[in-house]
């Protein structure tokens, strides 16, 4: 079936950039009508000023087949999340697809410092950012979405559970936003199974989203130029892997074994069957424990 989640209608917040605008543009491409959220539009940029927009995702979206509306919300807004809910049910009665992924904190956190250390307001504001944007947004969009069995709600997150529960991500507060997202699908689960539901945490793996090439100075066509200095990053993925992970997620009429659990990209590639946009199919999260971790000389046989 081409279009598997025709009729569908989805949520994406944080569709910006990166991981949201990979899952925005997979879903439309599997034929859902996407609503895809941000700060930055044509006529207005968030506090990270960068040049990516909703608008522009959108388009990526229809010339993927898709059908996309970009609507700018700031989701620490109550009542403009509101607002969106009540639009989408009055435009199309129905939810089915909630994917909060509302970040923002790329320029906030301080690596490998301790709270003492750390620019105690940025900390703050990425709490702000990573957690109460994505409860805001549940509050309101989740009674829509339990009106029909089979909804799902994903929480993108970084790092597996199992992976995040033995290490420690960078500060406290990184460390926080990212385990919050996941326990936050957990707890969502057990109220959601009560209506036919379903509630994840999905992680990408090393993901080339926009500011990773820049970081390296390559683009997505030139991006194994960056291998010569970090070899690892040829275990990379697109942001439309885990957006496929996500579509196949979404189609799947038995998605409730998924309920409450903590998956990735490269597992759910694994389960599925699908590749990445190049025809790799990466494990980003096992390489990293079995091969980076271990000492072990960069080696992505195995796991591509």
């Amino acid at each position: 079936m081409s279009n598997p989640l025709e009729r569908k209608v989805a949520l994406v917040t944080g569709g910006t950039r990166g991981g949201g605008r990979g899952i925005a543009v997979e879903l439309g491409a599997a034929g859902a009508t996407v609503y895809v959220t941000g700060r930055s539009t044509r006529d207005q940029k968030s506090e990270i000023n960068r040049s990516e927009t909703i608008d522009e995702t959108a388009g990526i979206i229809e010339a993927a087949g898709g059908k996309a509306i970009p609507v700018r919300v700031d989701h620490l807004e109550k009542d403009a999340v509101k607002a969106l809910v009540e639009r989408i049910r009055r435009d199309h009665g129905r939810l089915d697809v909630l994917v909060n992924d509302i970040w923002g904190g790329e320029n906030l956190f301080e690596w490998n410092k301790p709270v003492w250390d750390h620019n105690l307001d940025n900390g703050l504001r990425m709490l702000r950012l990573a957690i109460d944007t994505h409860l805001i947004t549940s509050h309101y969009a989740l009674p829509l979405l339990i009106e029909r069995p089979g909804g799902l709600l994903v929480e993108v997150t970084d790092g597996t559970r199992a992976y995040n529960e033995t290490r420690y991500r960078l500060s406290v507060f990184y460390d926080l936003c990212k385990v919050a997202a996941d326990r936050m699908s957990w707890a969502h689960a057990k109220d959601l199974e009560k209506h036919g539901c379903t509630a994840l945490s999905i992680t990408p793996g090393w993901m080339r989203s926009e500011m990773m090439l820049e970081h390296y100075s390559v683009t997505e066509p030139t991006w194994r130029d960056a291998i010569a200095n970090q070899p690892d990053f040829a275990i990379s993925e697109t942001p439309r892997f885990v957006g496929r992970a996500v579509a196949a997620l979404a189609a799947d009429d038995n998605k409730a074994r998924w309920n409450g659990q903590s998956v990735s990209s490269g597992q759910i590639a694994k389960e599925y069957g699908f590749d990445d946009v190049d025809g790799s199919r990466p494990d980003c999260w096992r390489y990293l424990v079995e091969v980076r971790e271990a000492g072990k000389p960069s080696d992505v046989t195995g796991y591509r």
